[in-house]
C-alpha cells in the first residue's frame, strides 16, 4: 500500500484595500456586503499617499472603521508596511515590502501570535529568508501587470510550482489578480491569492467579485 499525501488546503481570497479610500463610510458598507458574500482569509490595509508612502491617518481612520467589523467575521486584518500601526492599531499582523522593516524587527515588536508576511517577488532566496526570519507566508509577484503597485517584479507560475512541492510555509500569489485569470496562480499552487483591484473594481462591485472568486477557489479544490 502506498501512502498519498493528504489534498492541499483550498485556496483563500486575501483582499487589499485601494491605495485611497476617500469615502470612508462608504467603503464601510461596501466592505460589509463583499464580507457577506464569501470566504475572505485577511484584509489588509495598504493606505498610500500621492508620494506612494504609507499614509499613517488614513490608515488609522480606515481601521477604526473596519478593523472590528472584519475581525468579528473571522478575517485577520494586516497592515501594510508598519509594525508600529499594527501594533497600535489592534490588528492581526503586518505585511513588510521587500525594503521595508526586516521581518525580526517586526517579531520582536509584535510577538509570537502576530501575523508576519514578507514580500519575496521572484525571489526563491528571499522567500527562504523571509521564513528562517519568521514570516508567516511569503508573496510571490507580480504575476501580472498591475496598477495598484509600483517597483513590482514578474513572477513565473513555476516558482509557485516548486515553492508548494518544497515549502510549508504558505505563499500568497499577488498582482493584477481577476477572476479571470487566477486559475493558473491556485493550479501552480498559491494557498492564498491576494486580489486589490480585481475585487473594488469589478465590473459587478465587490461583492460580486467575492462571490465569483470565491466559487472558483470552490471549483477548484483539490478532491
Amino acid at each position: 500500500m502506498t501512502n498519498t499525501p493528504p489534498p492541499r488546503p483550498r485556496t483563500r481570497l486575501y483582499v487589499i484595500t485601494p491605495p485611497q479610500v476617500p469615502d470612508i463610510p462608504a467603503f464601510t458598507s461596501v466592505l460589509a456586503a463583499a464580507i457577506g458574500a464569501g470566504d475572505i482569509a485577511s484584509l489588509q490595509l495598504r493606505l498610500k499617499g500621492k508620494d506612494g508612502l504609507i499614509d499613517a491617518e488614513a490608515t488609522r481612520a480606515v481601521s477604526r472603521a473596519v478593523t472590528g467589523l472584519a475581525q468579528e467575521a473571522g478575517i485577520a486584518v494586516l497592515i501594510n508596511d508598519s509594525p508600529e500601526l499594527a501594533r497600535e492599531l489592534g490588528a492581526d499582523g503586518v505585511h513588510v515590502g521587500w525594503e521595508d522593516v526586516p521581518v525580526k524587527t517586526a517579531r520582536n515588536l509584535l510577538g509570537p501570535d502576530a501575523i508576519i508576511g514578507a514580500t519575496a517577488r521572484n525571489s526563491y532566496h528571499k522567500a527562504m529568508q523571509a521564513g528562517e526570519d519568521g514570516a508567516d507566508y511569503v508573496a510571490f509577484g507580480a504575476f501580472y501587470p498591475t496598477q495598484t503597485k509600483a517597483q513590482t517584479a514578474a513572477a513565473e507560475l513555476e516558482l509557485l510550482q516548486v515553492w508548494q512541492a518544497a515549502m510549508l510555509l504558505p505563499s500568497v500569489a499577488i498582482g493584477g489578480i481577476t477572476v479571470e485569470n487566477a486559475e493558473p496562480l491556485v493550479t501552480a499552487g498559491a494557498d492564498f491569492i491576494a486580489v486589490s483591484s480585481g475585487v473594488w473594481a469589478h465590473p459587478d462591485g465587490p461583492a460580486e467579485a467575492v462571490k465569483a472568486f470565491n466559487a472558483l477557489l470552490d471549483r477548484l479544490t483539490p478532491r
